[in-house]
């Protein structure tokens, strides 16, 4: 099978990192949904990122959707969710609010580098910084209550919250200071530091 896109895409990334938890490899190419957009069409008309081509041809698209179901390759042995339906919730919840952080970080560096500086609506600018800021605080509220292990293993709400904060720190680097969030920025170091992480560098 072969993911599609560039590793500085959260969600790219998010997938490729997941897959090499899960135990299944994936061809990785890194196709720029702007530079290669006529490359990318002819992979998937749609062009977005990470598509998964599978090897009978067909194709899966959005981050979510194809965990899913390498998941149900992987079998349960193997999954990055837990079975026990509260940390089940927990984890979720956890994945949403780093999923919200990586769609605002991408709508303010959409904003700032390809919507001319005269047509910028600031209101709607200051909205998305107020609500990647919440998720983030939402994030480490919940890791005050509850920390996620850093036995070695990583899961898929570990998975998604450090490459939320690796992928802001990336492109709005200005939007959240690091010392407000000391668990999400303790966590994630953890994180970066491990093999699937090593070998799934941000391009």
């Amino acid at each position: 099978m072969k993911l599609i896109g560039m590793l500085d895409s959260p969600y790219v990334r998010r997938v490729a990192i997941s897959a090499k938890c899960l135990g299944i490899n994936l061809e990785h190419q890194s196709v720029s949904v702007f530079r290669h957009f006529e490359q990318f069409q002819q992979i998937n008309p749609v062009v977005k990122a990470p598509t998964l081509v599978l090897d009978d041809g067909e194709v899966l698209i959005d981050s979510t959707l194809i965990i899913e179901y390498l998941e149900a390759l992987a079998g349960p042995g193997k999954s990055l969710m837990p079975v026990d339906i509260d940390q089940r919730l927990r984890s979720l919840r956890l994945i949403g609010l780093g999923l919200a952080a990586c769609e605002k970080a991408v709508q303010i560096y959409y904003e700032r580098n390809l919507r001319p500086a005269h047509i910028q609506f600031e209101p709607w600018v200051e909205r998305v910084e107020g609500q990647l800021a919440a998720a983030y605080s939402a994030l480490e509220r919940e890791l005050e209550k509850q920390p996620l292990k850093t036995d070695g293993s990583i899961a898929q709400d570990g998975i998604t919250l450090a490459v939320a904060w690796s992928f802001t720190h990336l492109v709005v680097p200005d939007q959240v200071q690091a010392a407000q969030f000391p668990l999400i920025r303790a966590f994630t170091a953890y994180a970066e530091g491990l093999e699937e992480f090593v070998n799934t560098p941000i391009e």
